[in-house]
């Protein structure tokens, strides 16, 4: 006689934005999902290493630690862990970044539940060339924008005056997503 295992897989869902976290949490339920909650990384590591989930929803930017620290000790705890990284601000350096330390998938926000289970279907590789096309001036400028958005961990007026730039231009650029490259 054979045992049948009805054991939902289980999520780790790490966002600082906590009605995101519940909403988002609810439509992964519906999915088929044990959801674990927690709002910053410092929050997500006990449960992390007392329990390594089988999935992980972690956003980048957060009060305190970076995403990028979870994603490391998730890889850590558990290579098999598949991890989605959730951004509002994306960017190439970040996503080979996140992919190199073990996520499985890099989605800019707003992503919905149905996005993130697709994701975890993704096969990670950072070996996989990209296009070969010529970079627009615009999009090199975003990405140098957001590489030293990144440094400044997400500070908008420290970033402003690292490039010399007004805080209001830095964010009109910032909403601006670059046309090709």
């Amino acid at each position: 006689m054979s045992a049948i295992y009805n054991e939902q897989p289980s999520l780790l869902l790490v966002d600082d934005d906590a009605t995101f976290c519940g909403v988002l949490g609810r439509a992964l339920e519906k999915r088929g999902y044990a959801v674990t909650v927690a709002h910053g990384v410092e929050a997500a590591t006990p449960l992390a290493q007392a329990s390594p989930p089988e999935y992980a929803v972690v956003d980048l930017k957060m009060d305190g630690a970076s995403g990028l620290v979870l994603v490391k000790l998730l890889h850590e705890l558990d290579p098999a862990t598949r991890i989605v990284v959730l951004t509002g601000y994306a960017s190439i350096a970040t996503a080979v970044e996140a992919i190199k330390l073990g996520a499985t998938q890099y989605l800019s926000k707003p992503a919905n539940a149905d996005e993130i289970v697709a994701a975890f279907g993704h096969l990670p590789s950072v070996d996989t060339p990209l296009k070969e096309q010529i970079a627009t001036v615009e999009r090199l400028e975003w990405e140098h924008i957001n590489r030293v958005l990144q440094e400044n961990q997400g500070n908008i007026s420290a970033t402003a005056r690292a490039l010399n730039m007004h805080r209001r231009t830095l964010q009109r650029k910032l909403a601006k997503r670059p046309a090709g490259g």
